[in-house]
């Protein structure tokens, strides 16, 4: 996986320059990258490391220079771009590394397990009868590529619904949890909440911490105010409540005490 490889040679030269060996080299190898996109961190440093050629494999299409009529503005604008990972490679190699509509069918190594050989064939893409696009194979077009190093990049396609479908969880057309944003991330199943790509899909991490949080929180005051909830007997030495007392389950009060940051050690009766 990318990570690995970049977290090894940053933690290897920040900690010797590179001189203590601990970590994976790339220099003189074939590199290959599956998926990533034009934001591919992976593509910067394997060319610092001097190696013998890069590509990268997309299973998608080559987007338009420009717009599509399906894409107007203010979306994000989804058109062919070059990452400074690509530009590098350009600098490099003369070209954009990235093989559209490129479908990997299989490894092949030595006899010591390393890879050596990417066998791959060319896809296309049609609108299924679901009124989903899905692709199809095109025969004759198999091809076979040496590899020495490869980094899966893969792109997210959606959380497992093996889960979701156990519990009865109602789901969106990108198979996404369905949780509103701002409505404590409740599922249609009482007591499920779902968070981050679990509901949101593919996005960056800041939203996974955000909603996690959200979704944590509120489920935990939704665990205190059901209406089968037992009252609470409430404890605690802060000045928010110095006494042992027992309160009705309140929203509001189990709220505002989430939101002040003070904890509130919590016993049943």
């Amino acid at each position: 996986m990318p990570w690995k490889f970049l977290k090894a040679n940053t933690k290897s030269l920040l900690d010797s320059g590179h001189s203590d060996g601990n970590y994976i080299s790339a220099k003189d190898k074939d590199v290959i990258v599956l998926g990533g996109g034009t934001r591919v961190p992976t593509a910067s440093p394997v060319h610092a490391s001097r190696i013998k050629s890069l590509l990268q494999f997309e299973i998608l299409p080559q987007p338009p220079i420009t717009r599509a009529p399906d894409n107007p503005w203010p979306q994000w604008p989804r058109v062919y771009m070059l990452g400074y990972g690509q530009e590098e490679a350009m600098a490099v190699f003369g070209e954009d590394p990235r093989k559209y509509q490129v479908l990997t069918t299989k490894f092949a190594g030595d006899a010591d397990g390393n890879v050596k050989e990417l066998h791959t064939i060319r896809i296309e893409w049609v609108m299924g009868e679901n009124g989903k696009p899905s692709f199809r194979e095109v025969p004759g077009t198999e091809k076979v590529w040496s590899a020495d190093l490869v980094f899966l990049a893969l792109g997210f396609l959606g959380p497992e619904e093996n889960l979701l479908q156990k519990l009865n969880v109602e789901q969106d057309d990108r198979t996404n949890a369905k949780a509103e944003y701002g409505k404590y991330k409740r599922t249609n199943i009482e007591g499920v909440f779902a968070a981050g790509e679990r509901a949101r899909g593919q996005s960056l991490v800041v939203w996974a911490i955000n909603e996690g949080r959200e979704a944590a929180r509120n489920a935990t005051a939704s665990s205190w105010v059901r209406p089968s909830c037992p009252k609470l007997r409430l404890q605690t030495e802060s000045s928010f409540c110095r006494q042992s007392s027992r309160l009705p389950c309140s929203p509001d009060r189990i709220e505002d005490s989430l939101n002040s940051g003070v904890r509130l050690p919590v016993r049943y009766n």
